[in-house]
């Protein structure tokens, strides 16, 4: 048995032989494994025998330092909870489903004229969500077909509000534009968007009956044009119809792909409703050295199907690609937590076994591909330790790049990679203010003082930090960890060189300030040119969400004591906003509720340029 300060002899003792949940804690105080038991006493002394070969196990064990558990009534029970305590402490022990993402739908918005919209997050605009779907690309291409198909409006508000004649989609026949007056009455555009609800509700062959009986229709009281109108969209509708549709007749189904292999597990779900393909998505679970199989593939489908979010619901019938030893006890808990018949199917043979033989290349392609950039980043990240001669292998390294227009909302970004690549959530955006507009050196200088700090542990220093620029840039690093006391990062300048072309970048060393000049090809300068390309992705994504929220702020939001209703009555009252900053102090304080004092805080602000 493996050794442990923990005294499990006197802990069975009196541990109940109820179902239940157990939880396994560090000397630090953390969660490190969560597991749920039919017989909790039988199953915690699992862990204690003598003979344990699982190596998982055995270091797993060795860090107990204490149990909690607690009883529940039913088998159910225990696996609902098990799933919620696994998403709350994240132990490290368990296989852990990286699903953190809010799932997509599309919105058709309740205005007179509804437009079709991609929406993620909080359900708060008004109108009928449809979804949810796997993925962005999966919602992007629905919508794409849609435009096609039915000519709804799918434009933002302000450009629908500011059209005063009809824009290239209404001469492309995909839109009907109700944004102007005369081309199209309120009674056939909303005609098109029911069509566009029954469409999403999978109600296809609703809607070209429909189609077919308008098309009739308007062929017998001699309406050839709006005849053709029909028949086309129909075209439409049937051409997209042999692109999504698959064969049979099976209405909802999620169908799970799984390979394993060499440490990295890959689940695709591949999902079809209404008889047609709705998308697909890959999943790669964290999960510890030594996890099985089967371990992995309860853990997925525990943790994705007993988590409700974003209305996300099962199949009918979900496919599985090998008998559970858990089966059952997972059927009944995503039954009674949707309060609807849901199945999980492991099939030998149909329709049914091909689309799991389809679901399952495709997680073995995915892993296959993992597999082999993880084996190039391996490479990349030694070449790199011969190139900068460190005594320890690089094991983490940090990039930094700043963005901004013409100085104006500054952000800067802080990319991580380890020798598994990019490691995303570690990945960090700093909004810099308080600086000369511009400036560069003084942005970097601040970031890298709110990053490092004196207080901030070892391990979470970098053996590098990459600073995308020349010398400028790198002595505001110097000048940072000058007086540091704790673990030293080697600083390294990344300088573009006077063509800026990838390929001829320069590394500049901190304190001798020694270049160096890798060969073009060197696995080395792609692994650095992979991490700067990726600081600065960063970068301007931060800076353009910035600079979009100040396009789309008013600047009287942003005035000390002025609230919605004061901000409504100034802008009622004078008439707009370029009325407002016309005003004198005096005209400002004829508002209703605005004093004479609050009149000059607000004409200061609107006339400093600082804002």
């Amino acid at each position: 048995m493996a050794q442990t300060e923990f005294d499990y002899s006197a802990f069975l003792k009196n541990l109940t032989q109820q179902p239940g949940v157990y939880r396994m804690y560090d000397k630090a105080g953390d969660v490190i494994y969560v597991g749920k038991a039919k017989d909790l006493k039988k199953r915690v002394s699992s862990y204690f025998r003598s003979n344990l070969t699982n190596q998982k196990t055995v270091a797993l064990v060795r860090q107990i330092h204490h149990i909690d558990v607690t009883v529940t009534h039913t088998e159910t029970e225990a696996l609902i909870l098990e799933n919620n305590y696994i998403k709350q402490f994240l132990p490290k022990y368990n296989v852990l489903l990286r699903d953190d993402k809010s799932y997509p739908f599309i919105l058709v918005s309740d205005h007179q004229h509804p437009r079709l919209a991609f929406h993620r997050g909080a359900k708060k605009n008004a109108g009928q969500y449809f979804g949810p779907y796997p993925s962005g690309g999966a919602v992007r291409e629905s919508l794409r077909v849609m435009q096609k198909v039915f000519p709804v409006r799918q434009c933002e508000d302000s450009y629908y509000q500011a059209r005063t004649r009809p824009c290239l989609q209404y001469q492309l026949k995909r839109c009907l534009a109700p944004c102007v007056d005369g081309y199209v009455s309120d009674e056939a555009y909303n005609e098109q968007v029911q069509l566009v609800k029954l469409f999403l509700q999978g109600r296809s062959q609703e809607v070209i009956n429909l189609l077919v009986d308008k098309m009739d229709a308007a062929s017998q009281s001699l309406a050839f044009e709006k005849a053709a109108q029909y028949r086309d969209q129909l075209a439409a509708l049937r051409k997209v119809q042999e692109q999504q549709y698959v064969t049979g007749n099976h209405k909802a189904l999620d169908i799970i792909g799984f390979a394993y292999q060499h440490g990295v597990a890959c689940i695709h779900l591949l999902f079809i409703r209404d008889g047609k393909i709705l998308g697909s998505k890959s999943f790669f679970p964290k999960m510890p050295k030594s996890s099985e199989a089967e371990e992995v593939l309860t853990s997925f489908v525990a943790q994705y199907y007993l988590n409700q979010n974003d209305g996300r619901r099962p199949g009918k019938e979900i496919i599985l690609p090998q008998l559970l030893s858990e089966q059952t006890g997972l059927q009944t808990a995503i039954q009674e937590l949707y309060q609807e018949s849901v199945q999980l199917v492991v099939p030998s043979r149909g329709e049914k076994y091909k689309y799991l033989q389809l679901a399952s290349t495709n997680a073995q392609n995915a892993v296959n591909t993992r597999l082999t950039e993880s084996l190039s980043m391996q490479r990349r990240f030694e070449a790199l330790d011969l190139a900068l001669e460190l005594a320890q292998p690089i094991e983490r390294i940090e990039c930094f790049d700043i963005s901004h227009t013409m100085g104006q909302q500054t952000v800067a970004s802080c990319v991580v990679f380890n020798r598994s690549g990019p490691l995303k959530t570690d990945y960090r955006k700093y909004n810099i203010e308080g600086i000369t507009p511009g400036d560069d050196y003084a942005a970097m200088a601040q970031v890298l003082s709110r990053r490092y700090k004196s207080s901030l542990a070892d391990n979470k220093i970098p053996d590098v930090i990459f600073i995308d620029g020349g010398k400028g840039q790198l002595a505001q690093a110097e000048a940072h960890f000058a007086n540091w006391s704790g673990k030293m990062p080697l600083l390294v300048g990344v300088a573009k060189g006077v063509t800026r072309k990838p390929g001829l970048e320069t590394l500049i060393l901190a304190g001798s300030h020694q270049t160096l000049n890798l060969e073009s090809h060197s696995p080395a300068l792609h692994l650095i040119q992979h991490i700067r390309d990726e600081s600065h992705r960063f970068a301007i994504t931060g800076h353009r969400a910035r600079r979009q929220k100040v396009k789309t702020t008013s600047s009287v939001e942003s005035i000390p004591g002025v609230g919605a209703k004061r901000r409504q009555a100034l802008l009622k009252y004078l008439g707009g906003m370029q009325e407002l900053k016309n005003a004198s102090v005096d005209e400002i304080a004829k508002v209703p509720g605005i004093s004479r004092q609050l009149a000059e805080t607000v004409f200061s602000y609107l006339h400093d340029k600082t804002h």
